[in-house]
């Protein structure tokens, strides 16, 4: 990944947060060749729910055909259901672009979530960022 790494600055308490105020939310952007790479952490709730949204779709906006656009989520430690909901909104937003979005998870009750809302096609699960980002395809 190249050195022009977008990372959201930490207040000045030290806990790292997107957005204007302190939300839970810690996020680094960083972009591979035609591919962005979001590494999250903290929980995604309806407090930063907004916050959320906004970090997708900007940085989906940012990846070029074919992508794709990955989500390393390892770092999470709660995504509730708006979180779900808004990484499907991006994933056909991203699809319609003809850039397919990865998530990158080892947590189990995430995968198993995914597959109760139905969203295994849009949403596909990988181990690891480098899985993610090579050339497979899951836009079928």
């Amino acid at each position: 990944m190249d050195s022009a790494a977008r990372g959201i600055s930490p207040p000045h308490n030290g806990r790292g947060y997107v957005g204007d105020e302190p939300s839970g939310l810690r996020a680094v952007a960083e972009r591979a060749g035609s591919s962005v790479v979001i590494r999250v952490g903290g929980d995604i709730d309806a407090s930063n729910e907004r916050t959320w949204q906004d970090l997708l779709s900007r940085n989906s906006a940012d990846t070029v055909a074919p992508g794709p656009f990955v989500i390393d989520v390892r770092e999470l430690d709660f995504m509730g259901s708006c979180g779900y909901a808004a990484l499907a909104h991006e994933a056909v937003q991203c699809r319609n672009r003809g850039v397919a979005l990865r998530l990158v998870t080892h947590q189990p009750v995430m995968a198993r979530t995914i597959a109760a809302c139905g969203l295994r096609r849009l949403l596909p699960t990988y181990a690891t960022v480098e899985t993610a980002l090579s050339p497979v395809s899951d836009q079928g």
